[in-house]
Formats: structure tokens, C-alpha cells, sequence
């Protein structure tokens, strides 16, 4: 008899992680590598936060919370969402959970039964089509392309809608492509969706604050007020406020759904840390000035690798809106033969080459739905970037 539950046959391990992983092991061996895997801003956590948090410490909040998060921290994500995005939630509308990826999960372990089926735009997180067959649902796959900037179109949409559809979920800024949505663009998504009254949408919004030039941000229950009552808004620290290690994030939503994750979670993990959560009260409320800093940054290196990757043979890149990705299409590279010998078939065999040739980490886009493309993550130095386009531009030179 199998020991390991048949659901866990369905699901793959995440290939962000795995890639990262092979990263380190080829570094602890002593090669020289550069890793473009790692969806993590490269700075340090404000200090502000911090001190908060060793406040919180000599205060003595180191007890069990609430399972759905202490008072403070929603009262304050109250005030963010209606700060930020112009929404009105009671803080009994939010919740807390160990990062935006539990908060996600328990939103579909709360509301998905067998055959429910939740439409994703791909690419897409690796994440999601997993949570989704974890929990019993089925994963409706929309493909997107480069062509239309990696953006869901609204005919697409209505096409992938059928009467077992529970959920749509809609990522703007997106991890992997850093597409992200204009008001024009998500308005005619709305709009699409005002028309099926029993699809639920949920957004992860959790690069809100990682969009460049003069884009808008804007989150779906803002643009369309009716769809507030079935709408779960995800955010949470982690990109914004670099606070990845802290595993804060959060959500609003409408109170029945908000209750039923609660319940979830207090079988699960109860509340999440407490001393992280007295940080994330710090982050909210605090001075904001560390997000146009980095955000400035962040933009620099966009525009520094998506100048030397587009001077790369073989490689057509897409400018993004937002995050901090680029997802290049590496379709010209494929039937090309590398250095070592080995015929490219695939953007899993294009970055496994780059990584043995040249020291590169990058994840494969077929991972994320969509390929032949690879994910960078420029959430590093400048001087890093420079080196590690300079070794993609020699790579796809020696493709013959």
C-alpha cells in the first residue's frame, strides 16, 4: 500500500525553489554563480521595522495571537486598503496568515469542492495550479503572449468561464512576466466578470508598490465597486517593505469568506508570529519613504537588463510594468546546439545550460506556464546584473 497521499501525486515541487537550491549546491562547491532565481528584494528590512519588532520583543508580545491576526496590524491593514486603494474594510473584513502564500491556500481550502474550477492567466506563479489541485479544485489555464504583453485579454476570459468556474485569480504586477494591469485594462476584465455573478475573484497584489514610471497600480474591487462583495484582495510585507523572512501577509474580503479561512487556520497554524506581526503594524503605519527608494532602484535595473538582454542574440524581451522580472523569450534558441554539445529543445534545457556554462541561474518559463521563456529576477546589485547579462549575451553567442 502507498504511504504518500494520492492528492500529493498531482502536484509538482516549486521549480523557483529548486532552481535557487541547485544555485547554492553549485556554490557551496566553489563555482562562481550569479543567481537570477530568487523572487527577494536584495535589501535589508527598514530600520524602523526592525526596531519596532525588538520593541515588541522587550514588551514581552511573544504570547500565541489571535488566529486571524492582532488587533493593531488589521486595524492597520484597514487603513491601507483604504489609504492606498480607496476600499472600505472593516478590520473583521481582514486577515493575517505566515505570508501571502498561506493566505492564498486557505482562501481555496476554505471555498473549493471537487470539480470547482479557478481560471489562471498564464504565465502564472508555480504556486497557484498546485494550491488549487491540492485543495480539489481544477486549474483553468488562460494563455497569454508577448505579442499582447503577457496580459489577459478580456474575450480570453469569457471564454474560460464556465458554470463550475469558483475563482478567478488576477496577479498585477505579475510574478514571472511584470506585466501589470492599466485602469483600462482592468476595468475590461471587470467587466467581463460583473456579468458572472457566481465567480469570485481573487487578486494577489502583493508587488503593488513595484510599478514604474507613471503606471497607476489599481486592484479589481477598486475599479469595479460591484464586485467588492465577492472579491478577496491579497497583499502582504514582503516585496514592498523587504520583510520576505518575516512571513507576513494579508487579505480582505467579504466576512463569511474571511470567518471560514479563520476556521481553517485555526486548525492549521493559528496566528502568525507575533513579534512579525508587531513589525508588519510598524510597516503600515510608519514612514513610507523606503518604498520610492527602492522602487527607484528597482526601475534602474529593469531598464539596465532589459537594454543588455535585448543586445543578446536569440532573446526578445518585453519591457514589464512592474515586479521585479523580465521574461524573455528564448524561442529562437531552440534546435540551436550549445558548447557542450547538447541540442536546446526546451527553455528547461536552455537554462540548464546557461547555468553549466556560464554560472547564470535563471528558472525555465514552461515552470510558470509559458514558454520558451526564463525568468530573471533583477532583485540584485546593479554590478551583479551587469556581469550576469554580459555572461547571457557570450552564451547566446556561442549557440550555433
Amino acid at each position: 500500500m502507498a504511504f504518500i497521499s494520492d492528492t500529493l501525486a498531482r502536484v509538482k515541487p516549486s521549480a523557483t525553489i529548486a532552481v535557487t537550491q541547485k544555485a547554492r549546491d553549485l556554490k557551496a562547491q566553489g563555482r562562481d554563480i550569479i543567481s537570477l532565481s530568487v523572487g527577494e528584494p536584495d535589501f535589508d528590512t527598514p530600520d524602523n521595522i526592525k526596531n519596532a519588532a525588538i520593541e515588541a520583543i522587550r514588551r514581552g508580545e511573544t504570547k500565541y495571537t489571535p488566529v486571524s491576526g492582532i488587533v493593531p496590524l488589521r486595524e492597520a491593514i484597514a487603513k491601507k486598503f483604504k489609504r492606498e486603494n480607496g476600499l472600505d474594510y472593516k478590520p473583521s473584513q481582514t486577515i493575517v496568515g505566515t505570508g501571502g502564500k498561506q493566505v492564498l491556500y486557505n482562501a481555496f481550502l476554505a471555498s473549493l469542492n471537487p470539480g470547482d474550477e479557478v481560471v489562471i492567466p498564464a504565465p502564472f506563479w508555480v504556486s497557484y495550479p498546485d494550491m488549487v489541485l491540492l485543495n480539489g479544485g481544477t486549474p483553468v489555464i488562460v494563455q497569454t503572449s508577448q505579442q499582447h504583453a503577457f496580459k489577459l485579454r478580456p474575450e480570453d476570459l469569457d471564454r474560460a468561464i464556465t458554470p463550475k468556474t469558483k475563482w478567478v485569480l488576477l496577479n498585477s504586477p505579475s510574478n514571472p512576466s511584470g506585466a501589470a494591469y492599466s485602469r483600462a485594462e482592468m476595468k475590461a476584465l471587470t467587466d467581463v466578470l460583473v456579468r458572472y455573478p457566481h465567480v469570485w475573484v481573487l487578486t494577489d497584489d502583493i508587488y503593488e508598490h513595484l510599478v514604474y514610471g507613471d503606471f497607476e497600480f489599481v486592484t479589481p474591487a477598486q475599479v469595479e465597486p460591484n464586485l467588492m462583495e465577492r472579491t478577496l484582495t491579497m497583499n502582504g510585507v514582503s516585496k514592498s517593505y523587504a520583510m520576505t523572512g518575516w512571513r507576513i501577509g494579508f487579505a480582505a474580503g467579504p466576512e463569511t469568506l474571511i470567518k471560514a479561512m479563520d476556521m481553517v487556520q485555526g486548525q492549521q497554524t493559528s496566528g502568525a508570529c507575533s513579534i512579525a506581526q508587531w513589525a508588519s503594524v510598524e510597516a503600515l503605519n510608519g514612514p513610507q519613504d523606503f518604498i520610492p527608494k527602492s522602487r527607484k532602484a528597482f526601475e534602474e535595473r529593469r531598464d539596465l537588463v532589459v537594454s543588455m538582454l535585448n543586445q543578446a542574440k536569440l532573446l526578445e524581451v518585453h519591457k514589464p510594468e512592474g515586479a521585479f522580472y523580465v521574461y524573455p523569450s528564448c524561442a529562437a534558441a531552440i534546435g540551436m546546439t550549445a558548447p557542450s554539445g547538447k541540442v536546446i529543445t526546451s527553455d528547461e534545457d536552455f537554462v540548464t545550460e546557461l547555468l553549466d556554462q556560464e554560472g547564470v541561474a535563471a528558472v525555465h518559463g514552461s515552470a510558470f506556464g509559458t514558454g520558451p521563456n526564463f525568468r530573471i529576477s533583477y532583485a540584485t546589485s546593479n554590478a551583479l546584473l551587469e556581469d550576469a547579462c554580459g555572461k547571457i549575451q557570450r552564451f547566446t553567442a556561442s549557440l550555433r
